[in-house]
């Protein structure tokens, strides 16, 4: 247990859980005013103790506070503006237009409703933004919510805690902190559902777990994600790129670039590319940088760092350096890596050290990328658009970037999210909110024309039964008129300028 942060105790777990499930009953979190508050409340969570966020996130992982306001601070806070700006629109109900003839008198309304009360497992890496975002999104969908804050960054963990009731209501949204004991009893009770942030291994837990209860899940996992550099890429400009991708943050960020694929005759110049931009950004001794963050703890440190030493290929290019007391990894570039190392290449490094591994032609990169099972993020860099969309032909992942790194995430216009070993589900923006809602298909007939709904009712007959087929199935051939509704319409304006132009004659 964390000497900063207090663990719930397990009777404490079970009257939280029934708390929010009772709260969610009343109908209080439904109305779209409560809702607005709690997110302005959230907001200002955020805001008036930005200053504290910053020192705890120092204390967890030194992070630098540029990086702490871009991956923590500012996603949170927009989250918040971005619902309270487009929740009106968001809950409305929508009307459907329907494809049955025999329904076309009657009203058909998609409602969105919330889940009920869900489970968010925030995740330690980014534990601001991996934490209230997912919160933001699940308060804007109208749930009541357990939020279990990861305790490996636990100065962060132990400050939103205390923050937390000052801001919310209590009644609706409660915290859950502990580790893997805490985390167990937590998945044994009923959610609507589970949204969990984290590895692919703790992932299968969550699943099987929710699976007891038939509940649904959003998984945002990881997985290798590689970086596939083309001939014609400029390489200062990809060694930058690149190095922003693996460096931020020390490389403990699910869509780092976890390896790079690198033309074989490009291997010497990418290096030393990288090794300027390394230069350039932490001086002669990172160590020594304000800029460079640190591995959450000294456990994580021993797993990199084993990592790096029982390699079963490759040389290290430069960095290697690590001091376990001050929990420092240098940045790392390990060149001419064999794709089948089972050191470097097996699990996700989730640190600063960067495989490079050389290939002789875009077939062989697309061949190694599929071999792996579908990353998070696809990354790859080329001013040829013909090579770029061949690589999005040919691979699977949760997501891709093009031309630089890590910027997709923060894009929150786009949905974010994994594909089979990388996640289940998105979230971000509009699909935080779907992520939380139910839609629920509401069809409102009349009660009169019974004797054309009569139709439908036995006994049957041949007269009937074409008639349903006439009502139930389209058409073929009005999907053919559909199809040439623009040549029909040319045609009959060709025909009228025809007919005009005759008379004038």
């Amino acid at each position: 247990m964390s000497s900063v942060l207090t663990y719930t105790p397990y009777d404490s777990i079970e009257d939280s859980v029934h708390l929010v499930r009772r709260v969610y009953e009343t109908g209080k979190t439904r109305s779209i005013a409560f809702r607005k508050v709690q997110l302005q409340r959230l907001y200002d969570l955020v805001k008036d103790n930005e200053e504290r966020f910053y020192e705890a996130l120092v204390k967890d992982m030194n992070k630098p506070r540029t990086e702490a306001l871009t991956g923590d601070i500012a996603p949170s806070l927009e989250e918040c503006l971005y619902f309270l700006d487009n929740l009106d629109n968001l809950s409305k109900d929508v009307k459907v237009k329907p494809r049955m003839q025999m329904n076309a008198m009657d009203d058909l309304v998609i409602r969105k409703e919330p889940l009920g009360s869900v489970l968010i497992l925030g995740c330690w890496n980014y534990p601001v933004q991996l934490s209230l975002v997912p919160l933001a999104g699940a308060i804007a969908a109208g749930n009541t919510v357990i939020l279990k804050l990861s305790e490996v960054s636990a100065h962060t963990a132990a400050l939103i805690t205390e923050l937390f009731p000052k801001y919310l209501d209590s009644h609706c949204y409660r915290i859950v902190n502990g580790a893997v004991d805490e985390t167990t009893a937590l998945l044994k009770y009923k959610f609507d559902h589970i949204f969990y942030t984290g590895s692919p291994q703790v992932g299968k837990i969550v699943m099987k777990a929710a699976s007891e209860h038939l509940t649904g899940v959003t998984l945002e996992l990881g997985g290798k994600s590689p970086a596939i550099i083309l001939p014609d890429a400029d390489l200062s400009i990809v060694a930058n790129r690149i190095g922003f991708g693996k460096f931020y943050n020390c490389g403990q960020i699910c869509i780092a670039v976890d390896y790079v694929l690198v033309p074989e005759d490009k291997m010497d110049a990418f290096a030393e590319a990288f090794r300027k931009t390394i230069k350039t950004w932490f001086g002669e001794d990172p160590k020594q940088s304000p800029n460079y963050a640190r591995m959450v703890s000294e456990r994580h440190v021993d797993r990199v760092v084993g990592m790096l030493q029982n390699r079963e290929s490759g040389a290290i290019a430069f960095g290697g350096e690590f001091d376990r007391n001050e929990r420092y990894i240098a940045p790392t570039l390990v060149t001419d890596v064999k794709f089948k190392d089972q050191v470097l290449m097996g699990d996700e490094i989730f640190g600063p050290i960067l495989p490079v591994i050389p290939y002789s032609n875009l077939d062989d990169a697309i061949h190694m990328v599929n071999q792996n099972l579908p990353p998070l993020v696809l990354y790859a860099f080329t001013g040829k658009k013909k090579l770029a969309q061949k690589i999005l032909d040919n691979t699977q992942s949760g997501g891709v970037c093009i031309n630089d790194c890590l910027m997709h995430q923060a894009e929150y216009s786009l949905p974010f999210g994994g594909i089979g070993n990388s996640g289940i589900g998105n979230y971000h923006g509009e699909r935080s909110y779907r992520a939380f809602t139910h839609e629920r298909s509401v069809m409102a007939k009349k009660l009169n024309m019974e004797s054309l709904i009569a139709v439908r009712y036995p006994p049957y007959t041949d007269k009937r039964t074409n008639m349903m087929r006439m009502l139930m199935v389209t058409s073929p051939l009005s999907l053919k008129i559909k199809a040439y509704k623009g040549a029909f319409k040319k045609l009959a304006l060709l025909i009228a300028l025809f007919v005009v132009y005759s008379k004038r004659r």
